[in-house]
């Protein structure tokens, strides 16, 4: 059974995915059609490299030390291909394609920057490969972004991202690690103003389907605080006003208890829970259900296994000195 790579360069990590996929041949792929060997994540925070809208040399650097680290480890899984994807903190760079052929250069990679229509249709991929989703809404709150998708008959519709995410919120909005109440509102606001220049009804619905890490680090922080470590399938309005709240009345405690459930996400974690809970209450959702798969399953089904049922395309494989540490050749072997 074939191995193949996934590399997401992300605003807030650079996070590695190996799969074991049963049958690379097929036209359709499930959830039960492949397997995660490997996902290793590294919080590179990229987006803090931004600097006037400039992704600057340091971000270069950053990325390229990290990129390396996740060659090498490739060399383990021989994998028949890998690609690497960037999405918002190189795509809203001033900069960005000078970036990416930066980072192209001194990795060795070739990077296919995903557009936001991109990154939001293929967080419907992933997502539905875990389960069908009949209508909806689905939201994917990134480092730097948030993508949203409507969901009709079980096809995305208005695929569209807004500017701020949990990491951008929080490095605009908050001064020490867990924002005051003033900062909070502030975020909530921001998030507002963008808010106001779409049409955001069109993605009202009763239910929310959230991918991503924030989405997943609000979960391990109700199953750690309220949920007797059991983690939720889903979240209401009422439990994102908790997490809020108690972050609000006792920051001192609410760290000590983040550090349990999401330590990586110690900063990043309530920026999220107050952009989901301002969707929720704008969307009118009672619920947001938690997806286990997202925007990386989404490539490796639509970009890697059915464009040509695995054949080489631009940024397929690594070359140069990532090729050989990640034991590459020309023939993806």
């Amino acid at each position: 059974m074939p191995n193949y790579g996934v590399i997401d360069l992300g605003s807030n990590t650079i996070r590695l995915c190996v799969y074991e996929v049963k049958d690379d041949s097929k036209r359709a792929y499930a959830r039960k059609d492949f397997r995660t060997l490997l996902n290793n994540k590294v919080m590179a925070g990229l987006s803090a490299h931004v600097s006037g809208g400039v992704f600057t040399e340091a971000g270069v650097a950053h990325a390229l030390d990290v990129l390396a680290g996740h060659a090498k480890r490739l060399r383990y899984f021989d994998c028949k291909r890998t690609d690497v994807f960037a999405t918002a903190v190189l795509r809203n760079c001033a900069n960005s394609a000078d970036a990416v052929r930066a980072i192209e250069a001194g990795s060795g990679f070739s990077i296919s920057l995903l557009s936001a229509e991109d990154e939001a249709h293929l967080g419907f991929v992933g997502a539905t490969c875990d389960r069908p989703i009949e209508r909806g809404t689905l939201i994917d709150i990134g480092g730097g972004s948030t993508e949203l998708t409507r969901i009709v008959g079980g096809a995305d519709h208005d695929n569209a991202s807004i500017g701020q995410g949990s990491l951008s919120s929080f490095a605009s909005c908050v001064k020490g690690i867990l924002p005051t109440q003033a900062e909070a509102e502030a975020i909530e606001e921001a998030l507002e103003e963008r808010l106001a220049g779409m049409n955001a009804d069109r993605y009202r619905c009763e239910t929310l389907y959230g991918i991503g890490g924030s989405v997943r680090a609000a979960a391990k922080m109700y199953a750690e605080a309220y949920g007797g470590g059991v983690r939720p399938e889903s979240l209401t309005p009422e439990d994102f006003d908790a997490i809020v709240g108690a972050c609000m009345a006792d920051p001192d405690g609410f760290a000590h208890t983040a550090l349990k459930a999401a330590p990586d996400r110690i900063h990043t974690l309530v920026p999220g829970c107050l952009i989901i809970r301002r969707l929720l209450a704008d969307f009118g959702a009672g619920s947001l259900v938690v997806c286990k798969k997202g925007v990386r399953e989404g490539y490796l089904i639509e970009r890697m296994l059915l464009d040509g049922n695995g054949a080489a395309r631009r940024g397929a494989k690594p070359k140069g000195r990532a090729a050989a540490e990640a034991g590459t050749t020309k023939n993806g072997r």
